[in-house]
């Protein structure tokens, strides 16, 4: 047997190899039931959650990460860095794990956990509102009003 059986093709590097399904009777069916819905943006901007246990630490830095825009981040010793949270390396303790932050002068500063007394989600969320179905809904809105040449242009980052 060459392969070709399971959907391999012989000319194909073996790392390349196609994984397709062999057709069924009622692909269109199943191509319904197979649509996952999105799921909502939690709106997090001007939220400043209370840092109460390690637990509380932890997950509020996981969202921080998500967030896409500016955090400001309180220290223990009462300093502020205020950037994009970009990266964070969780290790088993909090002194440990540490997130890094872009800032608007370049710098890349990193902070370990444990100094964290405060996180305040300060920038703008540019992805808010940008879901693909905000993206059709105004592509539909243009279309509507019948203008031609439709192009949705993204916004201007400040």
């Amino acid at each position: 047997m060459s392969g070709r059986e399971h959907g391999h093709d012989p000319l194909l590097p073996h790392g390349a190899q196609a994984v397709a399904a062999p057709q069924r009777a009622n692909d269109e069916l199943t191509d319904e039931l197979e649509v996952v819905p999105g799921f909502e943006h939690e709106n997090l901007q001007g939220w400043i959650p209370q840092l109460a246990t390690e637990a509380d630490i932890r997950a509020v830095i996981e969202k921080a990460f998500d967030y896409r825009g500016d955090v400001t981040i309180t220290r223990k010793n009462g300093g502020e860095v205020t950037g994009y949270l970009f990266d964070r390396r969780i290790g088993p303790a909090l002194e440990s794990s540490v997130v890094r932050l872009m800032l608007a002068t370049g710098e890349r500063p990193t902070v370990p956990y444990s100094e964290i007394a405060a996180i305040a989600f300060t920038g703008r969320d540019t992805a808010a509102g940008k879901s693909y179905e905000a993206w059709v809904k105004k592509y539909w809105e243009k279309r509507a009003k019948g203008e031609k040449n439709i192009s949705i242009e993204p916004e201007t980052l400040e």
